[in-house]
C-alpha cells in the first residue's frame, strides 16, 4: 500500500493524502521517500490537467518527522547511501514546488521536523487553530539541523536573524504564533474548513511559486554581506558559544549553513545544508541525544517501567500536605490537568498563601497569552486551600510535601491516610529519606510509595517514583499513571538513601565544595562545570538548595546510621558546608552563601572564599576539575545500577538529565560512559582515584563490562 493516496477531482485539483498502515504516524523513512518519488512522477505526468495540489494527512498529525532509527543506526559505511536518500528527498520537494502548479499544505495536525519541512516546500500553508497542534524544527534538540531544506527555506522566508531564532532554539509553536511570523498563511477552526480554504486559495492563485523564485525577490533583512548584517555576523559564533559553552555543535552548524546558504543560489544552499547535516550525523553527540531524548524518553513515558496487568488509574481528587513551594507546585500541576487538589497546611492562612502560588502562575500565563481568563479561573477553582484534614475525604491519592523530618512525616501520614478512598494510595515527596522507613508509619505499607518532584514543579518535568520494600506493583502502576496524567516524565527506582537523583546530585555539589576546601579558585570550579555541559555550577546550585538544608540532611543521616550501629562515611565537602553555615552563609534565601546577593546588582562569588580557602599552589588542571564533576556523578550512577537502585539504563539517563541536569550533550550519565568508552572511562577514573580519593574508584560493574567490551 502506498504512503500517499492520490486523488484527482473533476476540477483538476490533486489531493495527496499521506497515510500509513504500518505505523501510527506519517514519518520520513525509506518507504515514504520511495512513494513520494512515485507521486512526483505522477504529478508531472498529470501536469497539463492539474489546477492545484493539496497535501494533507488522514492521521491525527500531519507528519511526525524523520525516522530516527535510521539516524541512530547510522555507521560511516552508510554515508553515501544516507546522503543519496537526503538528496533524493530534497529533489522531490524541489520538483513539487517548481512544477508551476499551486501547492497547498492543509495542516490537519502537528508538523514537526521533516513534516514541517514538507509544509515549507508548499506555496501556501493553512492550519487549524488548536493549541495541541505544534509546528517547528526541533532537530537542534537532538544534536542535528533540519536536513530536508528547513534551514534554506526558513532563512529565505524570514531572513537570517529571525530564522536563526527558530532554528537554533528548536522551539515548537502553535499555528497562531507562526501565522504572526508569516510562516502559516491562514488559520481555520475545523478540519472541514481546511480543504475548502485550500481550494479557494488555489482558485484565486492559478500560478504560484516560492517567494525567492519570484522576480525582484529580496531576502528579508538582506544577505549576510549587507552592511547591517555584516557588522553583526562576527558576534554570532561568540553568542552561540556563550549559550552552548562549546558542548553542542548543532547550533554552530545551523549558523554556518544559514550564512553560507544565503550567499549562493537555492539549490547550492540545499547542498551546503546537507554537508553540515552529514557532519552532525557523524558526530557522536547527535547519537547520544537521539538515543536519550527520543528513544529512551519515549520508552519511559510509554510505560517501560510500569507493571503490566493493571488497569489505567485516573485520579480525580488529590490531597497535598504542606502548602510550601513544593506542595503548592504539585497542587498547580494537578489542577492544570483537571484534577481537584486539596491543599492542606497547619493554618488556613498558610494554605491560602500556597494557592497564591498558582494564582501568580496563571496571571503570568494570561499576560503572555498562554491561557485565557476562563481557563485560569477553572484551574484555580480546582484548588481548595484548607487547614481541616477532613477535607481530604475521598482522595484517590494523598502526597505529603512537608519538611524533611522523619517524625513530622510520620505524624501527617497517620493523621491523613484514613481519609483516602478504598482504592487510594499515599505518597511521600521526600528527596532523601528512605521510603521503606517512612512507610512504617502507614497502616498499609503496600499502598505507600515515593513521588519525588523537583522544584519548581511547574517547570521541572521529571518525577522520581521510589518503590519501598513492601510497595505493591498495583501501587506502582497507579503512581506511574498519575505522573503521566499530570504530563510529567516518570522514572522508577528502588529504595535507598537519596534514591537515585538526590544521591547522585549530591556527588556533584559535594565535589565542587570539596575543591573549595582544597583551595581551588571558586570561579574555576563554576566555569569548569559550565564548560562540561552542566546548566549551573555546583556552588551556585548549592546556594539554591540551601547549605542549612544540607547540614540538616547530614544530621538526619548521622542519626539513622547511629540507630543501625553503623559509621557514616564523611565527605570532604562537609567541613566547608558546616563552616559556611556557622558564618551565617546558608545560601540564597539567607542572602549569603558561596555567592553574595546584592539587592540592586547581579549575584557574584563571595570574596571571602579566596581569603579563607584559596591556596597559591592548589590549582589543578582545568580538565581535572571538569572530569571530577562529571565522573563523580557517572560513577555514582553506575553504583546505583550495580546496587539495583536503578532499574534500567534508560531511567538512569533520563533521570540524570531531567533530574539534576547532567550534561545533556552526553545523553545522560550512563550514556556519557558509553561515549567515553568503558575501558577509557575506567582508566581515567583510576587516575582520578589516585589523585583525589577513593570516591573515584571504578565500580566492579564498570570493570566487568569494560573487560567484556559491553556498553550500558
Amino acid at each position: 500500500m502506498t504512503c500517499i493516496k492520490y486523488t484527482l477531482d473533476s476540477d483538476g485539483i490533486a489531493l495527496l493524502t499521506m497515510t500509513r498502515d504500518d505505523v501510527p504516524v506519517n514519518k520520513l523513512d525509506a518507504r515514504f521517500r520511495r512513494d513520494l518519488a512515485s507521486t512526483v512522477q505522477r504529478l508531472k505526468s498529470d501536469k497539463n490537467r492539474l489546477k492545484g495540489i493539496i497535501l494533507t494527512s488522514d492521521k491525527s498529525t500531519f507528519f511526525a518527522g524523520a525516522d530516527l532509527e535510521e539516524l541512530l543506526n547510522y555507521t560511516s559505511d552508510k554515508k553515501q547511501e544516507m546522503r543519496a536518500s537526503i538528496d533524493s528527498f530534497k529533489g522531490q520537494l524541489l520538483e513539487m514546488e517548481t512544477l508551476g502548479v499551486p501547492l497547498v499544505a492543509a495542516l490537519n495536525g502537528s508538523a514537526l521536523g521533516g513534516g514541517w519541512e514538507i509544509a515549507l516546500a508548499c506555496h501556501h500553508r493553512i492550519a487549524i487553530q488548536d493549541k495541541k497542534h505544534r509546528f517547528g524544527l526541533p532537530e537542534v534538540k537532538l544534536g542535528l539541523l533540519p536536513g530536508g531544506g528547513g534551514v534554506v527555506r526558513t532563512t529565505r522566508l524570514l531572513g537570517m536573524e529571525a530564522a536563526l531564532g527558530l532554528l537554533t532554539e528548536g522551539k515548537e509553536h502553535d499555528a497562531q504564533t507562526l501565522a504572526s511570523m508569516g510562516l502559516i498563511h491562514k488559520v481555520v477552526s475545523t478540519v472541514s474548513e481546511l480543504k475548502a480554504a485550500a481550494k479557494e486559495w488555489i482558485n484565486s492563485h492559478p500560478v504560484a511559486a516560492q517567494p525567492w523564485m519570484e522576480k525582484g525577490y529580496r531576502i528579508p533583512g538582506g544577505t549576510p554581506s549587507a552592511p547591517k548584517l555584516a557588522m553583526k555576523l562576527p558576534a554570532g559564533p561568540a553568542f552561540l558559544t556563550s549559550k552552548t559553552k562549546g558542548c553542542y555543535p548543532a547550533p554552530e552548524a545551523i549558523l554556518k549553513a544559514a550564512v553560507e546558504g544565503l550567499n549562493v543560489d537555492f539549490t547550492t544552499a540545499l547542498t551546503i545544508e546537507t554537508e553540515y547535516f552529514m557532519e552532525l550525523v557523524e558526530n557522536p553527540i547527535s547519537h547520544n541525544m537521539i538515543k536519550t531524548f527520543f528513544f529512551d524518553l519515549n520508552a519511559t513515558n510509554k510505560g517501560a517501567s510500569r507493571p503490566t496487568d493493571f488497569p489505567v488509574f485516573v485520579a480525580n481528587k488529590v490531597g497535598i500536605l504542606g502548602a510550601g513551594m513544593m506542595g503548592a507546585g504539585i497542587a498547580y500541576a494537578a489542577a492544570k490537568n483537571g484534577i481537584e487538589a486539596i491543599l492542606k497546611d497547619v493554618s488556613q492562612e498558610q494554605a491560602e498563601k500556597g494557592k497564591g502560588y498558582s494564582e501568580n502562575l496563571t496571571a503570568k500565563r494570561m499576560k503572555r497569552g498562554q491561557t485565557t481568563a476562563e481557563e485560569a479561573a477553572a484551574l484555580l477553582s480546582r484548588i481548595t486551600p484548607t487547614a481541616d484534614v477532613a477535607n481530604l475525604a475521598g482522595c484517590d491519592l494523598i502526597i505529603e510535601a512537608v519538611y524533611e523530618d522523619r517524625k513530622l512525616k510520620a505524624s501527617v501520614t497517620q493523621e491523613s491516610e484514613t481519609y483516602l478512598n478504598d482504592k487510594g494510595f499515599f505518597a511521600s515527596n521526600t528527596s532523601t529519606l528512605p521510603i521503606t522507613g517512612l512507610a512504617g508509619a502507614s497502616k498499609d505499607a503496600t499502598s505507600f510509595i515515593g513521588l519525588h518532584f523537583f522544584s519548581p514543579v511547574d517547570k521541572m518535568q521529571l518525577v522520581e517514583i521510589i518503590v519501598g520494600e513492601k510497595t505493591s506493583d498495583e501501587t506502582l502502576a497507579k503512581a506511574f499513571d498519575f505522573v503521566r496524567q499530570i504530563k510529567k516524565n516518570p522514572i522508577v527506582v528502588n529504595d535507598s538513601r537519596g534514591f537515585f537523583t538526590s544521591r547522585v546530585f549530591g556527588t556533584f555539589t559535594n565535589e565542587g565544595i570539596a575543591m573549595i576546601g582544597e583551595g581551588i579558585a571558586a570561579a574555576s570550579i563554576e566555569r569548569a562545570s559550565l564548560m562540561a555541559g552542566m546548566p549551573v555550577g555546583p556552588l551556585a546550585v548549592s546556594d539554591e538548595v540551601s547549605l542549612s538544608l544540607m547540614t540538616h540532611i547530614m544530621a538526619q543521616t548521622e542519626k539513622d546510621f547511629q540507630a543501625k550501629g553503623l559509621e557514616r562515611p564523611v565527605h570532604p565537602a562537609e567541613t566547608v558546608i558546616k563552616a559556611m553555615v556557622a558564618e551565617g552563609r546558608e545560601g540564597r534565601k539567607a542572602g549569603a552563601g558561596f555567592y553574595d546577593y546584592p539587592k540592586d546588582a547581579k549575584k557574584h562569588l563571595w570574596s571571602g572564599l579566596a581569603k579563607t580557602y584559596k591556596k597559591a599552589d592548589a590549582e589543578i588542571p582545568f580538565a581535572d576539575i571538569k572530569d571530577r564533576l562529571l565522573y563523580a556523578q557517572a560513577i555514582e550512577t553506575i553504583r546505583c545500577l550495580e546496587e539495583g537502585v536503578l532499574r534500567s539504563v534508560s531511567d538512569g539517563n533520563i533521570g540524570s538529565i531531567f533530574g539534576f541536569g547532567f550534561a545533556p550533550w552526553s545523553g545522560g550519565a550512563l550514556q556519557f560512559v558509553n561515549h567515553i568508552g568503558l575501558r577509557n572511562f575506567a582508566e581515567r577514573a583510576m587516575e582520578l582515584q589516585k589523585a583525589y580519593g577513593d570516591r573515584f574508584q571504578p565500580p566492579a560493574l564498570l570493570l566487568t563490562k569494560a573487560e567484556s567490551q559491553e556498553t550500558f
